[in-house]
């Protein structure tokens, strides 16, 4: 099997398992991975992610202009604003998971640093997660935002809206996106319980163990 028909095949696989647990609904999120002759392999608009076939996922040239396929997401910029600040991206996933968004609208969070330090994996797969603000659908500026970040970050929580994660290929921007949820979610059930979040001393050392970007 080729390179590119394997990531096909890939990207349904993981865009179904995600939308058959939940993660997504109806025809949200978005995916795209990136080939080694530079090409984009995205999730066409308006397609539920638990039903993509692998011959009509989108085929972005270097310039985001379809090469074959069905019509890529609208949400093309905010995916490229990673390839194009962040070295070594190879994958990047865009959800409107339930928990994310519900954190997302929280008054009492970070935007520095939305997901507090419950566990040591959310550090060790995603660093610090910054909190953009609101912007419609579609619209190009969630690009120039990330753009602004300078590539520091690898995952950015669109304000009401949900998460994008950048990853190195496309299994470890997706178990990216799942720790982001699930902690997201943790961070929600104890909410009020004070519970007993990570010392600094604790974040410290995993971000050094494990050579988080911080």
């Amino acid at each position: 099997m080729s390179e590119e028909a394997k990531l096909r095949e890939d990207i349904c696989t993981l865009a179904k398992s995600m939308f058959d647990r939940g993660l997504t609904c109806g025809a949200s999120g978005n995916i795209s991975a990136r080939l080694s002759d530079g090409t984009l392999l995205v999730t066409p608009t308006g397609r539920a992610m638990g039903f993509l076939d692998p011959a009509r996922l989108s085929h972005l040239d270097e310039e985001g202009r379809l090469i074959s396929g069905d019509a890529a997401t609208k949400e093309v910029p905010l995916h490229t604003a990673f390839y194009d600040t962040r070295t070594g991206t190879g994958a990047v996933v865009h959800l409107h998971s339930t928990h994310s968004v519900a954190l997302s609208m929280l008054p009492e969070i970070n935007p520095d640093n939305v997901l507090p330090p419950l566990t040591p994996y959310s550090i060790m797969r995603l660093g610090k997660v910054k909190l953009l603000p609101f912007f419609l659908p579609g619209d190009p500026n969630m690009g120039d935002a990330v753009r602004g970040l300078a590539g520091r970050r690898s995952a950015v929580l669109l304000a009401n809206h949900g998460p994008v994660v950048a990853g190195k290929d496309l299994w470890a921007a997706v178990f990216a996106m799942e720790e982001l949820e699930e902690t997201a979610k943790l961070a929600l059930l104890t909410r009020g319980c004070r519970p007993r979040a990570l010392t600094a001393d604790q974040v410290a050392a995993v971000v050094r163990d494990f050579d988080v970007r911080w």
